[in-house]
């Protein structure tokens, strides 16, 4: 069952978190949906436009829909991530996203509204949601590249002002996360009196937390022992804090980085323990049961497992009293 965010949103706030998880791959879709089956968890799908440039948007939309029909009782919803005007308005055209973000947090704050706004004029014509994003990420994803001296927190103050002049749906916010592998070098972690004081603003809107990977320190490990050159070290949000945060209004928990990591590891360790090998299907296999076990662990993480079956009903007893 294909839904809005709007929905997700209204029924977790406060109480759990919804998984926003980037896929590239055709084994990613598939571990993505075989675990959101299996643990009867909500969740987003999220492309990205070097995802959409990688393997085009009709094949991403292709994937997708047909692994909707491979595991039918799955409660999902499809993302535009970190989208320019063009990105958001194609996606917005082409009919298969529910939501889309327009990622102009790098302007100044007159113009991160001015650009927001008018995506959020486009999109709500068809009833498409839009995450904005105030304040800027450190870190490296796809093709963003933040140093730390030029990433900045949300300033609360603005929250409320940014929300009502934009219209925008959801907030994603800059409160101590990074994107990439490489996060908190500084070891500062979530800012939670930042958070609390957006929630406080903002009671009841729904906010977005980017960087939301955990870089499995194991991980790291293992992929440098059979070749990798990760810098060991790096750290990402810890689990408790994840947990925490949807206390404090964090609705969407975006995921990209441990999925590459995973796709990494499984690779090289197949490779280097077996040389003679050269069928992609193996280690792909592989990867896709990893996949599905590392999204279940979130699922739990996030209170999202079982959460799907009162989406359903929901969405079931709506349709029944508009017909």
């Amino acid at each position: 069952m294909i839904v809005s965010p709007k929905v997700f949103f209204d029924d977790c706030y406060g109480s759990y978190g919804i998984a926003a998880v980037n896929v590239f791959t055709m084994e990613q879709v598939h571990g993505l949906f075989r675990a959101g089956q299996k643990a009867n968890a909500p969740f987003i799908v999220q492309l990205t436009p070097v995802a959409r440039d990688y393997a085009r948007p009709q094949m991403l939309s292709a994937m997708i829909a047909a692994a909707a029909k491979i595991y039918p009782e799955t409660v999902y919803s499809i993302h535009l991530d970190h989208g320019n005007e063009a990105h958001a308005f194609d996606a917005i055209k082409s009919g298969d996203y529910q939501s889309v973000m327009i990622d102009a947090s790098h302007d100044d704050f007159e113009k991160n509204i001015s650009r927001t706004k008018a995506v959020v004029d486009k999109a709500h014509q068809h009833k498409i949601m839009v995450e904005a994003e105030l304040g800027v990420l450190a870190g490296v994803e796809d093709d963003i590249s933040i140093d730390e001296e030029h990433s900045c927190y949300t300033k609360p103050s603005e929250v409320a002002e940014f929300v009502k002049a934009t219209s925008c749906d959801s907030l994603a916010v800059a409160v101590g996360t990074s994107h990439g592998a490489y996060k908190f070098s500084g070891g500062q972690g979530i800012q939670f009196h930042i958070l609390k004081e957006i929630q406080e603003k903002l009671n009841g809107f729904p906010i977005v937390l980017h960087g939301g990977s955990a870089v499995n320190t194991k991980e790291v490990e293992r992929i440098n022992l059979v070749g990798g050159k990760l810098i060991e070290g790096a750290a990402g949000v810890p689990p408790e804090e994840i947990v925490k945060s949807i206390n404090y209004g964090v609705c969407k928990i975006n995921i990209a980085t441990d999925a590459r990591l995973l796709w990494t590891r499984v690779h090289r360790e197949f490779f280097n323990d077996s040389p003679e090998l050269f069928d992609p299907i193996i280690p792909g296999k592989e990867y896709i049961n990893e996949y599905e076990s590392f999204m279940l662990e979130k699922f739990d993480l996030f209170g999202a497992t079982g959460k799907a079956e009162g989406i359903k009903k929901k969405m079931n007893n709506t349709i029944l009293l508009n017909t």
